[in-house]
């Protein structure tokens, strides 16, 4: 009975957080879904086939099955470990906003996070922001390169914790696509919402990144070339979407 009691009092907090968030939600599973294909497949991609080559390596050919293919190819531990670091940035935000909102009394802080976030949405769609998104992606020295030692070690048998271990530490790589969604679930204000907005990004960014895993970079270049004519218009409609909840937070 306690634990019914305890389950439907979580889904009612859920319920109570989420309430009014369905916009967000959506706007941040479209950007991972578009941003997944524009922008992760070359930035991230390299990670998951070289994890799914280490994978497909350590496992003897006399047992290979179409199992071990797929399951190498959906690297779930690494995916999990992404969805962690992302779920603990949006929430370490919104928390963080939500504080100094209540506090300093900023209440325009949200929509000005909601504006932050289209605007990365905009850079990556208009080519005259280019500079903004290079700036926003750039190789930041010794965070990239300490990350990368801390790493390295992993690649070599990436199942498991070691999986789900790269996925955490890669979640913290310097990105300008992560940074606007972490402002848009920092705008939420609540630590749960914030997580679960940072959820749904990574959810949307699983399927181009699965794809690669599977069917590797060549083959992926034609149905990625077809989405990518449409990636910009769903990035500028992404950036009204966000500037639409920003101009709610101030009305």
């Amino acid at each position: 009975m306690d634990y019914h009691a305890a389950v439907l009092t979580t889904l009612q907090l859920c319920h109570v957080a989420l309430s009014g968030e369905g916009g967000l939600l959506a706007s941040l599973a479209l950007a991972g879904l578009v941003g997944g294909v524009s922008h992760c497949a070359g930035m991230c991609g390299p990670f998951v086939l070289s994890q799914v080559a280490a994978r497909l390596e350590g496992t003897p050919a006399g047992s290979m099955r179409e199992w071990h293919r797929l399951a190498g190819a959906a690297l779930l531990p690494y995916h999990l470990g992404r969805a962690t670091t992302y779920a603990g940035l949006g929430a370490a935000g919104a928390l963080l906003a939500g504080s100094l909102v209540q506090r300093a009394g900023l209440h325009w802080l949200s929509a000005g996070l909601l504006l932050f976030a289209a605007l990365f949405m905009l850079a990556m769609a208009v080519p005259a922001l280019q500079r903004l998104r290079s700036v926003s992606t750039a190789d930041d020295g010794w965070w990239s390169r300490g990350l990368g030692g801390l790493a390295r070690p992993l690649f070599a048998q990436p199942t498991g914790w070691r999986g789900y271990g790269l996925g955490l530490l890669l979640g913290f790589l310097p990105c300008g696509l992560v940074y606007g969604a972490v402002a848009a679930a920092a705008a939420t204000g609540s630590g749960l919402a914030g997580a679960v907005a940072m959820l749904a990004f990574t959810a949307g960014t699983l399927p181009s990144l699965v794809a690669i895993g599977l069917v590797g970079h060549l083959a992926g270049q034609r149905w990625r070339t077809h989405i990518l004519r449409y990636a910009p218009l769903l990035l500028l409609v992404n950036a009204g979407i966000l500037t639409l909840l920003a101009w709610r937070h101030l009305a």
